[in-house]
């Protein structure tokens, strides 16, 4: 070996240049293998890669080496999640076009992904900004549109005034944007949304078929999606012919109703409070909730707040007449934006009770023991079962029986029907912004709303915009928003909304199936091949939207004939977080370490090591500088062995042949070390373990050469396999290694060492001696012993404990112990 020292730098710019010219990490359909899709989330082009995009693509790119060597045909490909309103941002604060700073970001985060050793199949990259992708986006959002799956409705939607655009909820952070901090209100709006509610109850019933996915994102997704069985029940409004419909799931406490809450958007509002001394406060206080995001209306924190609209209705069992108010915690979107109160038996309903003095009448007692409880006020909400009070006939009755009865006798009597809801709502795709892709549709006076012929997309981006704060460019731009009716020819506007970026982000893995694809997204046969995504990877902050609307949208594609997947990712691993002083890494926070500089001190593949190293992947991960050093390190005592061994001549024995106890001994780590590796890898993941195990290998092996007679094979086999288990974590410093050591091929063309059983066979075992179940002695024997050579041996290494004692039962458990039961001579 020509070099010294360890010269990481050098190392690792010949491979990457090497693995660039030999196209390392190319996928092929025909290779014969069976595949293996191993993907991470693709990133946002910030510029810059930070520690948790190192952890994210080092973890995957660890799945697809190994998987590879495992003789696996193996897909990791990458891509650029590249709309989104930070390029439009930056495109007014620095007067750069969004295209051309992203562009520059992509080509600055590209190279750092090369340096990380990455093993991208990068003929397979895609930039979801780039028309020849957004093209097929706007293609899928037709063949919603025509299998009718999206539509276009006035909607009040969360607005930031600052950035001129819709929010998701999600990104309303304390009533405010949670990029620049405006207060978000509420604004009605012509929004364009995905019919999702239609896949509720398959993309709740579907998670049962992931079972390679967390509980906990399963159970994140089902609370989302939120199924309720239920009954919408019709409270008569006095002095009104429509009545309002209130649903509940717990119909059984019906006649503990005191009150109405609607929510302050709904209709009727408006309504009941014309011309009343209640209006003008109500209106001040619809006002504030625009102010609001649904979010932090529903939030268990916030407090809750109403209003009496001045208003009365009608029990439809009791024909009580009860008060109709308005409150922050009922949504318009969720059930019919109107619920019952029942203080007794809800705990939000008790703390409006109590805030406003409300009547509050207990319905179910927990006991019928406690008869006389039933007209006391409680001292707090009971949620529980039990038996019906106060509630006329159905008095007695288990309150499930009593759920059953009311619901069957309002439907009777037309006053309600059961009902299933779900939280999950539509898809509200439409945002108000230049950098996305445009909404393939065009509004005629004559035709109505048309959409784009497929032969005329991709509905281009217009270069003549200007960007100013707070207004959308797109509906500036005379070139992009005139043009012509598909239907008549007659002038037309196109839609100036571009799609929420999720819809690029939902379908992306498809297209790295056939990326070069110019007739379709994707073809059908390359895209089945693929599909499902045997691995994905990526942060928790994403088990909902991205993940619940990647799943829809595959869904929907199957069900049109176009993917035979019906679910996107057949595995899922949220990795943790990278932290410094106990919190995430962050700008705000000034705690970051910057990976160019771990990169330009100690290597990527020290990076990399440490990374893998310092937590197992799904937990958070404590910076430490100490533990990269000491990564380091370890690479360097490999880059020693590894040299003291290439200098000399290739050994001529087998080292299964190896007969002294020693060499054996050797040899059985190193097996027991694939072994274990493999199962690290191949099983749970636990990348952290498998690099120790391999550090205790190579431990063992810089004592193994120190022992005078050691054998030269044994120790060859024993530093190859530690080069061949460290190649997915270490590409580079293994790659010279392997060539040092002798090989012309790549090592991570190599097979993967797997364990011969015959070698962990161990020389003795270690058999427990007990008395009375308490340990007396501890004796090596062969593995294969007898019971009676057992016993025996046990008998006469036990006389003493038992000398003078009766020896009542001996168990034996072959291998193992021995255990004498004794009891004293009478």
């Amino acid at each position: 070996m020509k070099q010294e020292k360890y010269q990481f730098r050098d190392i690792e710019r010949k491979w990457q240049q090497k693995w660039r010219e030999s196209g390392a990490g190319r996928a092929d359909e025909k290779s014969g293998r069976p595949k293996y899709y191993a993907l991470a989330m693709f990133p946002y082009p910030s510029g810059n890669l930070h520690m948790g995009h190192v952890r994210n693509y080092s973890i995957v790119d660890v799945i697809a080496r190994f998987q590879r060597m495992r003789g696996r045909n193996v897909l990791h490909p990458i891509g650029w999640d590249s709309f989104g309103l930070p390029a439009e941002n930056a495109a007014i604060k620095n007067q750069t076009p969004p295209a051309d700073w992203t562009r520059q970001n992509i080509a600055r985060m590209r190279e750092q992904l090369r340096e990380m050793g990455i093993s991208y199949d990068w003929e397979r990259e895609v930039t979801t900004c780039q028309p020849d992708y957004y093209r097929w986006t706007q293609w899928i959002f037709l063949q919603f549109y025509r299998h009718g799956l999206v539509y276009r409705k006035k909607a009040a939607v969360n607005w930031c005034p600052s950035c001129a655009t819709v929010l998701a909820n999600e990104q309303v952070v304390d009533g405010a944007c949670e990029r620049c901090e405006t207060a978000v209100t509420k604004k009605d709006l012509e929004q364009w949304f995905f019919k999702i509610t239609d896949y509720s109850e398959r993309l709740l019933n579907d998670l049962d078929t992931l079972p390679g996915w967390p509980e906990k994102v399963k159970t994140m997704q089902r609370n989302w999606i939120g199924r309720s069985e239920g009954v919408e029940a019709k409270f008569r409004v006095e002095g009104r012919a429509e009545p309002v419909t209130v649903y509940t799931t717990r119909i059984d406490t019906l006649y503990g109703a005191s009150y109405v809450v609607l929510a302050p958007e709904h209709p009727l509002v408006p309504e009941i409070i014309s011309g009343t001394e209640f209006e003008a406060p109500v209106l001040a206080f619809i006002d504030k909730m625009k102010h609001l995001s649904e979010i932090t209306r529903t939030s268990a924190e916030t407090e809750k707040e109403g209003m009496f609209t001045g208003a009365y209705c009608l029990n439809p069992l009791s024909g009580e007449r009860v008060p109709l108010w308005i409150a922050n915690y009922v949504l318009p979107e969720y059930g019919t934006g109107a619920v019952m109160g029942v203080p007794a038996h809800d705990e939000r309903d008790f703390e409006f009770a109590g805030k406003y003095g409300l009547p509050i009448r207990r319905v179910i007692l927990s006991s019928p023991l406690l008869p006389a409880a039933k007209d006391e006020p409680p001292a707090a909400a009971y949620t529980g079962d039990g038996v019906m009070v106060n509630s006329a006939e159905f008095d007695g009755l288990d309150n499930e029986v009593a759920w059953e009865k009311m619901a069957d006798k309002l439907a009777s009597q037309g006053m309600g029907e059961r009902k299933i809801n779900y939280r999950l709502r539509d898809w509200l795709i439409s945002r108000q912004r230049y950098w996305g892709a445009p909404i393939p549709m065009v509004y005629c006076d004559k035709c109505g709303t048309v959409p784009v012929p497929e032969s005329e997309l991709p509905v281009l981006l217009p270069d003549d915009v200007v960007f100013q704060p707070g207004e959308n460019p797109l509906a500036r731009s005379e070139s992009f928003v005139r043009t012509l009716c598909p239907v008549c020819g007659g002038p037309a506007r196109r839609e100036t909304d571009t799609m929420d970026t999720f819809m690029c982000s939902s379908w992306y893995f498809l297209r790295y199936a056939d990326p070069h694809n110019a007739a379709a997204p994707f073809d059908r046969a390359r895209a089945d091949y693929w599909m499902n995504v045997d691995q994905y990877v990526g942060g928790v902050e994403h088990a909902i939207l991205h993940l619940l609307y990647a799943r829809f949208l595959t869904k929907g594609l199957h069900d049109f004939g176009y993917v035979a997947a019906d679910e996107p990712f057949q595995n899922l691993l949220t990795q943790g977080m990278v932290c410094l002083d106990g919190a995430k890494m962050s700008k705000t926070r000034g705690n970051i370490v910057s990976p160019e500089e771990i990169i330009s001190k100690y290597g990527a593949d020290t990076a990399r090591l440490f990374i893998l190293f310092a937590a197992p992947p799904e937990r958070d991960l404590e910076w430490s500088d100490k533990g990269v050093e000491g990564c380091y390190r370890f690479l360097q005592r490999v880059w020693r062995l590894a040299r003291q061994y290439a200098e000399r001549p290739q050994p001529d024995g087998n080292p299964a042949d190896a007969a002294d106890a020693r060499a054996r001994g050797m040899r059985r780590l190193t097996h027991a070390t694939r072994k274990k590796v493999t199962q690290d890898l191949g099983e749970r993941f636990n990348f952290n373990t498998a690099i120790s195990s391999v550090m205790e290998l190579v431990n063992a092996l810089y004592l193994y050469k120190e022992e005078p007679a050691s054998d030269a094979s044994v120790a060859r086999e024993g530093l190859e396999t530690a080069v061949l288990l460290l190649a997915p974590f270490a590409p580079h410093i293994t790659e010279e290694l392997w060539a040092a050591l002798g090989h012309a091929g790549s090592v991570h063309d190599e097979d993967w060492p797997a364990a011969d059983e015959a070698a962990l066979a161990a020389d003795t075992v270690t058999i427990v001696l007990q008395v009375n179940g308490k340990v007396k002695d501890r004796v090596e024997m062969p593995p294969g012993a007898g019971r009676e050579e057992t016993e025996a041996l046990a008998a006469a290494r036990l006389e003493k404990y038992t000398r003078g004692l009766t020896v009542r039962k001996v168990i034996t458990v072959p291998g193992k112990l021995v255990n004498f039961v004794v009891t004293a001579n009478s």
